[in-house]
């Protein structure tokens, strides 16, 4: 059967996300909003890159980490047994993958702390972080092969105290949720795409020889690929209407979406929103700079609202400069998401913690001090996990995740300060507040039954 026969097929079946509305989800849309909610005039997101919880806020006080996570901090191997030591932690920047040469020869099956060995404001390698892959390593909740299935081995293992990070205070102040999900399986594609839509894309017509991801008899996965035999784009392609790679193969360039966005739903109400994004002038004009600006982290460049030419892309999408300009001039828009550039978004490899963590702290400063501030919720949160160990569990949602924990912070007028909140969220539950707070229609099943962010919040 031809892959865009079965696409449709799958997503006529699944009702997925734009073939009308089922009944679940307009009953969701007139959820009773918690009393106060109208006093929010501004949901800011900003979305920062590849940390998982215990990565980075393991030793955070009052929250569940490092110290609770008992067995599952012990990796196996294949056989299910406990492996004697860690495998080697690969240095994945250069092509030779050596091993981290200041740490010890044989690392002890346990987390350990990087900064007895690296500086944080140091530039370490990226690891593998994928769908199939990440499935793979939270291995049905037991959290014990991250080090098998990573390609940088014992590194996915290592974590850094953050207690010196900027981000720590904003989270002693305001609230820390601990118990907090990145919505999809895998890498930062997919997550972007569920941050905006709550939808996995589809990809007809894909080459799957070239493409696909495999398997072999036995249901092992042979090649992750990018899309999966009934047609989801799972791993990271970029948008063929662009920005993209000029150099990049045309063959991992995604057709235009038409699944709707909360752009799309906010668009319906006249809510003002915009998507800002790090370096995205310099894409747009075909001037970016090598190895700064990320084509899979800008989710709206993929649906068809917001190709080049119409008046939406223009409207909605913007660069850093804009955001900085509304934030000091006091006109954000009800709405507002933040994407940094590589180089201040945490990723691995392209960023280190400490100038990144400068960033994001630095914004927060300025949303503080605006004029907007006393209707403001800032929710700071990661894509997903970047292939770093975590030892919670994620809950069973769909086929899709939710994947690792990540960490998050919401800071606001709202929010309950000095507070971590132990309630189980995944990214829908952005999704979930902004769709409460203006009366929007669900997006899909997941947003719908989502949990908002309101046990981090106190409207009295």
């Amino acid at each position: 059967m031809r892959i865009d026969r079965i696409v449709r097929l799958a997503v006529a079946a699944a009702g997925l996300f734009s073939i009308g509305a089922p009944a679940a989800l307009a009953q969701s849309a007139g959820a009773k909003a918690p009393a106060g909610i109208e006093r929010v005039q501004n949901v800011v997101v900003l979305y920062l890159e590849n940390r998982s919880f215990d990565h980075l806020f393991g030793n955070f006080p009052g929250a569940e980490g490092l110290s609770r996570a008992g067995k599952r901090a012990i990796q196996t191997g294949e056989d299910g047994k406990r492996l004697a030591f860690l495998p080697d932690a690969l240095d994945l920047r250069t092509s030779a993958k050596p091993r981290y040469d200041k740490l010890p020869d044989k690392l002890a099956n346990r987390p350990y702390r990087l900064n007895d060995y690296y500086r944080m404001d140091e530039v370490l390698g990226s690891l593998v972080h994928a769908f199939h892959t990440q499935q793979n390593q939270i291995n049905g909740g037991k959290m014990d092969r991250f080090a098998l299935y990573s390609d940088a081995r014992g590194y996915a293992m290592a974590y850094w105290d953050g207690s010196t990070l900027r981000l720590w205070d904003y989270a002693k102040r305001y609230t820390l949720a601990d118990h907090f999900f990145h919505a999809a399986f895998g890498g930062s594609f997919l997550n972007h795409q569920w941050l905006i839509c709550a939808c996995t894309p589809v990809y007809p017509g894909a080459d799957m020889e070239k493409i696909g991801v495999k398997f072999d008899a036995q249901g092992k996965l042979v090649r992750e690929g990018y899309v999966t035999q009934d047609g989801y784009a799972v791993n990271t392609l970029q948008p063929v209407g662009g920005p993209f790679d000029p150099k990049g193969d045309p063959a991992l360039r995604l057709p235009v979406q038409d699944q709707p966005t909360i752009g799309d739903r906010l668009s319906a109400k006249n809510v003002a929103w915009a998507w800002y994004s790090g370096g995205w002038n310099e894409a747009e004009a075909g001037q970016e700079k090598p190895g700064t600006f990320s084509y899979h982290h800008q989710p709206f460049a993929f649906f068809k609202r917001f190709q080049k030419g119409g008046p939406d892309r223009q409207r909605h999408l913007k660069d850093l400069d804009d955001f900085v300009k509304d934030i000091d001039a006091g006109t954000l828009p009800p709405v507002a998401f933040y994407k940094p550039r590589s180089g201040i978004n945490q990723h691995p490899s392209g960023s280190d913690v400490v100038k990144s963590d400068a960033h994001a702290a630095d914004l927060l400063d300025r949303l503080v001090k605006s004029k907007q501030w006393p209707g403001m919720v800032v929710i700071v949160t990661y894509d997903e996990n970047g292939g770093f160990w975590d030892h919670v569990p994620p809950p069973k949602r769909d086929r899709w995740g939710p994947g690792t924990r990540v960490p998050t912070i919401v800071v606001s007028p709202f929010a309950r300060k000095g507070h971590v909140d132990h309630t189980s969220y995944d990214t829908t539950a952005i999704l979930k507040l902004i769709e409460l707070r203006w009366g929007l229609d669900p997006l899909g099943t997941a947003d719908a039954a989502a949990k908002p962010l309101t046990g981090a919040l106190r409207f009295r």
